[in-house]
């Protein structure tokens, strides 16, 4: 099978670091490419993160409503965030499910994961598929610099979001198609 062929690297000659951030760094990278190029690429150093799609036994899911700078807007999407140094995907998951939307999560599996951007970024979002329990609600603790608005909307509603472009976040479109294609059908 074409997919199953190995994957040829490039071998990185230098890395420039150019910007040492909180939360990511940007260097310059030289490399001898698997075709036979010599290349300057910048990279995005990033953490991976999580994205959680939470349903509830009644069909319902969590949605955010969250400022982003990149939009300098709020937008739409799954609670997400980073994974900590030290933390697996599934401690990520629960501790960010918690932060932001106050909701414990007694079920989770992994569905896939994503990268946004491979051209400019290292970042790989694992999606997760999480089962709440309405009964177990606390309250959310945010970052220092974060403010979330959740709410639980019909999954119809949030596949109707995506489908009218309303919902843009890749890990949020890539996570409700995984799941429509591969999950809700078995």
């Amino acid at each position: 099978m074409f997919f199953d062929l190995p994957l040829a690297k490039g071998k990185i000659l230098s890395e420039t670091p150019h910007y040492h951030g909180p939360i990511f760094d940007v260097v310059t990278q030289k490399i001898n490419t698997p075709d036979g190029l010599t290349v300057e690429r910048d990279l995005i150093r990033h953490p991976n993160a999580v994205a959680m799609l939470a349903l509830t036994d009644d069909g319902r899911v969590l949605v955010n409503r969250e400022y982003r700078v990149a939009t300098n807007s709020e937008v739409f999407g799954l609670p997400a965030g980073l994974i900590d140094h030290g933390e697996d995907w599934q401690t990520a998951a629960s501790r960010e499910l918690h932060e932001e939307t106050g909701y414990l999560t007694h079920d989770l599996q992994w569905l896939t994961a994503v990268r946004s951007s491979e051209g400019m970024t290292d970042e790989t979002v694992n999606l997760v598929l999480a089962k709440i329990n309405l009964a177990a609600k606390t309250s959310q603790d945010f970052d220092k610099d974060e403010f979330v608005t959740s709410r639980l909307v019909p999954f119809s509603e949030l596949v109707a979001g995506v489908k009218a472009g309303k919902i843009n976040s890749a890990q949020t479109v890539a996570a409700v198609t995984y799941y429509l294609a591969f999950v809700a059908k078995s």
